[in-house]
């Protein structure tokens, strides 16, 4: 009997799936939208949204449990700051999972998970921040 087994395995030791979900979920804070597999992207879902509900608490607790949960302050401070006053309004269902095809090594189902209303700047804003500054550098000498 399956009592009390609520979420996948995805083949992973329960550390080993904890680190995975909270790094994926500092990339998902950090760019607003992530590429992974379709079985990551729906396990992702509810941790994600769990995260901006404490974002929208905005108390000194709440934003403890956050910075647990990611490890990554600099995301938190993103969640907190921008996403806790974007949601404020909404009553919940923060993310969405769109189904991407197949990749094309072992065919694994892919899906692209998303922040309702993310400002499409911020995927790759960090990237395009960093070769700039090199760009720059590049050009003084």
């Amino acid at each position: 009997m399956r009592h009390g087994l609520a979420h996948r395995k995805l083949n992973r030791t329960a550390s080993h799936r904890k680190a995975m979900l909270a790094n994926m979920a500092a990339s998902l804070i950090t760019h607003e939208q992530i590429v992974t597999t379709l079985p990551k992207a729906k396990e992702l879902k509810p941790v994600m949204d769990k995260l901006v509900s404490l974002a929208k608490k905005g108390d000194l607790p709440a934003r403890r449990r956050a910075i647990a949960k990611v490890r990554d302050k600099d995301a938190v401070r993103k969640l907190f700051d921008v996403m806790g006053e974007r949601y404020k309004d909404r009553a919940g269902g923060y993310t969405r999972v769109l189904k991407a095809g197949f990749r094309h090594g072992d065919n694994a189902p892919m899906a692209v998970i998303e922040l309702v209303d993310r400002d499409p700047e911020a995927k790759g804003a960090a990237d395009r921040a960093r070769h700039e500054a090199e760009m720059e550098t590049l050009d003084a000498e």
